[in-house]
């Protein structure tokens, strides 16, 4: 014998009945078979949902029932033809019954217990007959009303089942039945008096489990729309998938914190028995699903992850518990008479505290119910009055291995750390087959899929951007993240998604990810936004590994960056002003990134793509001490000055430089040497030193009236007008057979930046195009100093150390 249980969504329509019979058909072939059917669809919250219009009108409440009729005899229409006009009968005659009963409910102005009962009853009583009297169509079956076999006390919506009374009455049934498939309503039962009472909410599972315990059946097949148990909800968690076998345990603790593919009760009456349980999916009947029995085959340590959402917190605090019996008796008493379900319990080990998680709509009468209770010790002061927090979600880590797996608490909380998901309260039973935490509501889906990427993901590790700026630079890294795309996936097993992206203009946002092909389509499509508003929706997003990519030269942008880190959002940046203003934000940039465990990387501050700042990093956390750097940083100054000549304009040069891309859109910035100064700033802060940009010597090669300028036409003008004086700069080093560089320099804590003539014997000397080249002098290098040299500037290069940055922080 094999008991079949088929939900609400298998047997919605007439087209799913056809998939059902076709299970059922297939399933009884080898084995009698009893099912156990839901209500079509939604018919019992549509039922519920006219009891409760009956009160205030029974018009509206006829409606409701007109439309469940519809659906009904739609499925008879469609599914019976040999005794269409017996079926028509029965179930014309219960709607008649239920519609007596909506207007008795609309004269009595009165819905008791026992009434909605009666009314749910409706939708089990009358989809078993249809079901029943279609699969007579083709099968050789019979149907049996649950409501004859199963015995329960007299609580008419939630009932307990009198198991002695009922496994007699089933056995007895079955005895006796000849019929290969007998087709039994879900959720409805009677108790002594053979008045109709119901198992709860989900109580079909629950019947399907009772039959099968029972009949000490040989499988007990759930059949629902989803392909068995998963690691995770599949609506919340994408990279979730089928559990193949676990066991009642697990299954069990799955249920309680929210896996919805079975109603918690069910698995106790199978487990007694040691009868297996097999979810399967109406719609694809080939999956393998998920089989749940008493020894599965070993998987993973950890087998599911679950949550909870809309609980509160009720804590019962203060120094007058300690030492004294009796509190925690009289809380959960307190809660038990008032039939409020505890979900989550800890309590700390020094008595001064109890804290319990319950339903967030039992949240205000849980409050006043204990401040009675306690009322006495509260205006004392020997407690405090109860506290109660809402829009919680309790988060569970559930396998019946997880005592074997070394350090997993550990990783549970550092992943969730990590990701600024904070934890109010953890509990863990001795057993170890489950650590569940209490969350913001709001972090609920962020921390399933940041701690189903700890356990079942290690192999790709999913990173979210949000980039901001997508001019040269920016485009160039859109570019580089959609042309290394599969190859990330493939050998770093890593999953990059662009989430956000804006403009100084316009935000767009995707939380499945932009596609990168038509980036500039979604942009041009998006919202007004403005720094605030970006930040705001990257907030909201909530997604683990979330990383800010800064690709401007803007001020406003790097002023945003503490309130990224202060979320556990990395930043990835090639806009140097943040590194390069005041030593004290600096710090705090340092600290907040360190206090938030955000990255805070900006590698291309300093030599575009160039390892530098990675490389002082490495010598300065290794113990080396920086002596001296000799520097040539700026990409745009050598390429100016190595093709700027006596047969050339410094004018035209400079505008070479930035048609390029190897200036700052303000190339003033670069050819005052302040970028320079800037860059050799951050190289002194990273090699440990204390310095402001003031503190640096700036020996500037322009005339002052180009300083002046306040945009660049008139810079540019101001160039054509002191050409004699760029010539003579030139012609001074010509005639000594030198060469223009622009050098910065770090030496006993001090700094400098300018233009040096360059003899043939120095590094420097050789140095083309727009290559950078930095010399450190170190206790460990102090006569041949470590030397980078390459490329330093142009929009590729440094969109590729932006990309090398992002997977630093992927690599951590």
């Amino acid at each position: 014998m094999k008991v079949l249980k088929f939900g609400g969504s298998s047997v919605a329509n007439s087209e799913n009945i056809k998939k059902v019979l076709d299970i059922v058909a297939k399933t009884s072939k080898d084995s009698k078979v009893a099912v156990v059917v839901s209500a079509f669809g939604k018919s019992t919250n549509n039922l519920i949902a006219g009891a409760n219009e009956s009160l205030k009108d029974i018009t509206a409440a006829k409606e409701i029932l007109k439309t469940i009729r519809e659906l009904h005899f739609q499925v008879i229409e469609d599914l019976i033809y040999k005794n269409k006009t017996e079926v028509v009968a029965e179930i014309s005659s219960l709607f008649t019954r239920l519609n007596s009963i909506y207007e008795g409910i609309f004269l009595l102005q009165e819905l008791s217990d026992k009434t909605l009962a009666k009314v749910c009853s409706f939708g089990e009583r009358l989809s078993s007959y249809i079901i029943a009297n279609a699969a007579k169509e083709i099968l050789n079956a019979t149907h049996k009303e649950s409501r004859a076999l199963i015995s329960t006390n007299n609580e008419y919506l939630n009932a307990q089942v009198n198991f002695k009374i009922t496994n007699k009455k089933i056995i007895s049934f079955f005895e006796e039945n000849m019929y290969q498939v007998t087709l039994l309503g879900g959720f409805i039962s009677s108790n002594i008096d053979g008045e109709t009472t119901t198992l709860g909410r989900g109580g079909s599972d629950f019947t399907a489990a009772i039959y099968a315990a029972a009949l000490e059946a040989e499988e007990l097949q759930i059949w629902t729309d989803v392909s068995g148990m998963y690691t995770a909800n599949p609506s919340v968690v994408k990279q979730a998938y089928p559990i193949s076998e676990i066991s009642y345990e697990e299954a069990m603790e799955l249920s309680h914190f929210g896996a919805k593919v079975l109603y918690p009760p069910t698995i106790q009456p199978a487990l007694r028995k040691e009868i297996a349980i097999r979810i399967k999916n109406t719609f694809e009947p080939e999956s393998v699903g998920t089989l749940i029995c008493k020894d599965p085959k070993n998987g993973n340590d950890v087998k599911g992850i679950s949550h909870i959402e809309n609980v509160s917190l009720i804590t019962l605090e203060g120094g007058g518990m300690v030492g004294v019996p009796g509190f925690s008796k009289r809380l959960f008493e307190t809660l038990s008479v008032a039939k409020i379900n505890v979900t989550f319990i800890t309590q700390a080990s020094s008595e001064h505290s109890i804290c319990v998680g319950i339903f967030e709509n039992d949240a205000a009468k849980a409050k006043n119910l204990l401040d009675e209770t306690f009322s006495i010790e509260i205006d004392k002061k020997k407690i405090k009055p109860i506290i109660i927090e809402s829009d919680l979600a309790i988060i569970a880590v559930v396998g019946e291995s997880m005592k074997n797996y070394q350090g997993l608490s550990g990783q549970m909380f550092s992943a969730l750390g990590r990701n600024n998901v904070n934890v109010r309260a953890i509990a863990q039973g001795s057993s170890e087959k489950n650590i569940s935490a209490v969350i913001n509501k709001h972090d609920a889906k962020k921390a399933l899929n940041i701690l189903h990427e700890q356990f079942f993901e290690e192999e790709t590790k999913q990173l979210n951007l949000f980039v901001t700026g997508v001019g040269n630079v920016g485009e160039r890294f859109l570019s580089q993240l959609q042309q290394q795309k599969e190859f990330l996936k493939e050998n770093l097993k890593l999953n990059i998604r662009v989430i956000g992206i804006a403009n100084s203009r316009k935000m767009a946002f995707d939380n499945k990810g932009i596609n990168l092909d038509n980036w500039k389509e979604a942009l041009e499509n998006g919202e007004p936004t403005t720094l605030e508003s970006f930040h705001k929706k990257v907030k909201e997003s909530n997604h683990r590994n979330s990383v800010f990519v800064d690709n401007t030269a803007n001020q406003q942008v790097s002023e945003v960056y503490e309130s990224y880190l202060s979320d556990s959002i990395s930043v990835v940046t090639c806009n140097k002003i943040a590194c390069a203003s005041s030593f004290d934000n600096y710090k705090t940039l340092k600290q907040v990134s360190r206090k938030y465990n955000a990255s805070f990387l900006f590698e291309t501050n300093v030599g575009a793509g160039l390892p530098i700042i990675d490389t002082l990093k490495n010598l300065i956390n290794s113990g080396d001490r920086v002596q001296k750097i000799q520097a040539v940083l700026s990409g745009s100054l050598n390429f100016v000055f190595n093709n700027f000549n006596a047969d050339s304009t410094f004018h035209d040069v400079v505008a070479a430089a930035q048609k390029e891309g190897y200036t700052e859109p303000d190339p003033k910035i670069d050819l005052s040497g302040v970028d320079v100064a800037r860059k050799i700033l951050i190289l002194a802060r990273e090699s440990g030193y204390k310095l402001e940009l003031e503190d640096i010597s700036n020996n500037a090669f322009l005339p002052e009236d180009s300083l002046k300028t306040s945009n660049n036409d008139d810079f540019y003008s101001s160039l054509t007008k002191n050409e004699g004086h760029f010539q003579n700069i030139f012609k001074e080093a010509n005639d000594k057979d030198c060469r223009l560089k622009y050098v910065a320099e770090f030496i006993d804590g001090k700094a400098n930046v300018g233009l040096q003539h360059i003899t043939s014997d120095h590094p420097f000397y050789n140095l083309e195009g727009s290559d950078n080249i930095v010399l450190f002098f170190t206790d460990r290098y102090p006569e041949n100093p470590l030397i980078i040299k390459g490329a330093g500037a142009g929009a590729d290069v440094t969109a590729s150390g932006i990309f090398a940055d992002v997977i630093r922080i992927a690599n951590k």
